[in-house]
């Protein structure tokens, strides 16, 4: 694993100002991540993947999601039925373009990263975590 893989720590995170973020990011990361903007549908590198390994946070490489865990639901972005661990994202109600939605943020270093809904496999967890495939880094298993 290389010094830029590694988890960044709360305080190196709260250390980082947004020059830095900048720096760290590409801009589609940055305006994803740190300005919650969102990517095309259909456009994302991991939208189709099947590939087997574990998705991280592309801030902080924090550990998000499995592959276990990924479905196709057609919305056109990455879709997940749950979370790797129960403290990996953060939710929070989002009102903005009109909508009412649950905005999920990587818990550790806040950057945003898409949204869940309730229109997930019912078999499972019932959960659709939509999630920009740039705000997101897959390492195979």
């Amino acid at each position: 694993m290389s010094l830029s893989d590694q988890v960044l720590s709360p305080e190196q995170i709260r250390q980082m100002t947004e020059a830095d973020w900048q720096e760290r990011l590409s801009p589609d990361e940055y305006h994803v991540l740190r300005q919650k903007g969102t990517e095309r549908p259909f456009t994302g590198i991991y939208t189709d993947s099947k590939d087997d390994g574990v998705y991280h946070c592309r801030g902080c490489h924090a550990i998000l999601f499995d592959s276990t865990h990924k479905f196709h639901s057609g919305c056109g972005w990455p879709s997940f039925d749950r979370t790797k661990t129960d403290t990996a994202l953060t939710e929070t109600l989002d009102l903005s373009h009109g909508m009412r939605r649950i905005e999920v943020t990587c818990t550790n270093c806040g950057g945003h990263l898409g949204h869940v809904f309730s229109d997930g496999p019912q078999e499972t967890t019932g959960l659709r975590y939509c999630i920009n495939s740039v705000a997101i880094d897959f390492k195979a298993r």
